[in-house]
């Protein structure tokens, strides 16, 4: 009997792809992966690898929600790709909850030296609320949470329809904003799970058909509609500064004793399939086995033996991964562009590995090839907007902005970015 097709397996429309819902795009079809809090075992990376390279272009990426993407899917092998990761472990038991198991966790969770509390185990309880309870599977396929455990490795800056944040005395909870926002109150112990499955139910509730997050309701409704009868404390602000790049590449001290997490990141988020098969392996060979996704593109490997990170850094140098926070291509981000995507005003990846050969040392950029932002949901210290193929307008970040922050200039070309860019910061 052949595999189901994976329309015929689709539960509801959606443009976002998805591992069942396999969309269309420019250089083929695009098929995501979600990964519960980013974690990947070597034997699943090379299911992938395989599936990407027999079905589909062997390009993968890797997202800012911590989960991979297979490009180029053959309209004639979509259902073969699809049965294999499912033969692998990749998908929900209930094929209708694959869209909402968007769980961002940091990729140092119960590792990280700086975290309060180690929430993996919360973590698994909603996922498993989302995959189990079949209302909230008509959630927005975008619709996402964020667990924050004190990580000094979490993503800060990323906004999310639903929070909670570790503190001594337990989690605390926002709504469409991130860990670094002033949270609405404390959960009583022992509810976190109680309080988010009455929130969200609360959410689809309220909300019209127009009304897919929780920003767009919150706009509409009082914030205490969704808050009654959730019993939350009183509790103060907690500021928190965003990770930096040195704390995601390289190797870095666990809160176990003699081992190492390693972090590398492949140029612009972009990994030939046979290079992630090669990952697995090494994590196999050094370390758990496992390998973590990260909300920057990147890539984690835990649990490796202070003896072995060495012979590890240059393993994944030679594969062209970056694990420098000083090289250029640690700081620069970009979307698909134009070579895949048919909104895309210009090859932002292209220009971003010819903008590395003159970016000025320390500065950040995200290249976007259209309004919507798809590789940065956050704004970036500059952003390089695309107008036309090889021409961009310049912004800088500035949080009472909307979009990509102030615009300083337009129309430039790659020469002329480069020379705003190696302005000093008070007249870029």
């Amino acid at each position: 009997m052949n595999p189901p097709s994976p329309s015929a397996l689709v539960p509801r429309p959606s443009a976002c792809p998805g591992l069942l819902r396999i969309v269309p795009a420019r250089d083929g079809g695009l098929c995501r992966v979600k990964l519960p809090g980013g974690r990947l075992t070597s034997a699943q990376a090379r299911a992938i690898a395989a599936a990407s390279a027999r079905w589909a272009s062997g390009v993968l990426e890797l997202t800012n929600r911590a989960n991979l993407q297979l490009r180029g899917v053959r309209q004639d092998g979509a259902a073969a790709l699809v049965a294999e990761l499912q033969a692998a472990g990749l998908g929900p038991a209930d094929p209708a909850a694959d869209d909402v198991r968007n769980l961002l966790l940091s990729p140092s969770a119960g590792r990280d030296p700086q975290q309060l509390r180690d929430v993996r185990p919360l973590a698994a309880e909603l996922l498993a609320l989302l995959e189990g309870d079949r209302r909230l599977h008509g959630l927005s396929a975008k619709f996402a949470l964020q667990l924050d455990g004190g990580e000094a490795l979490a993503r800060l800056d990323h906004p999310h329809d639903v929070w909670l944040s570790a503190r001594a005395e337990g989690y605390v909870l926002g709504l469409a904003g991130t860990p670094a926002d002033a949270p609405l109150g404390l959960i009583p112990a022992g509810r976190e799970v109680a309080t988010v499955a009455t929130l969200l139910h609360r959410f689809l509730d309220l909300a019209d058909p127009e009304q897919s997050r929780m920003r767009q309701l919150l706009a509409q409704r009082p914030v205490e509609e969704l808050l009654a009868g959730l019993g939350l404390l009183p509790t103060k602000s907690h500021p928190r500064a965003p990770a930096e790049i040195a704390g995601r590449l390289g190797s870095h001290p666990q809160r176990q004793s003699g081992l190492f997490w390693i972090g590398a990141q492949p140029a612009l988020g972009r990994l030939p399939a046979k290079s992630l098969a090669t990952v697995a392996d090494l994590a196999e060979h050094h370390g758990n086995g496992d390998l973590h996704l990260t909300p920057w593109q990147g890539l984690l490997l835990p649990d490796v033996p202070v003896d072995q990170a060495s012979e590890l850094l240059a393993a994944l140098k030679l594969l062209d991964l970056t694990t420098d926070p000083a090289a250029p291509l640690a700081r620069l981000v970009a979307c698909t562009g134009s070579q895949g995507c048919a909104k895309g005003r210009a090859d932002t990846k292209g220009d971003a590995l010819r903008l590395a050969e003159r970016l000025p040392a320390g500065v950040e950029v995200h290249l976007s090839g259209c309004p919507r932002s798809c590789a940065l949901a956050g704004q970036a210290p500059h952003t390089l907007l695309a107008m036309a193929p090889g021409r961009y307008d310049l912004f800088v970040r500035d949080a009472t902005q909307p979009g990509p922050g102030r615009r300083r200039a337009t129309h430039l070309s790659l020469d002329e970015a480069a020379a705003w860019l190696a302005r000093s910061p008070s007249d870029a």
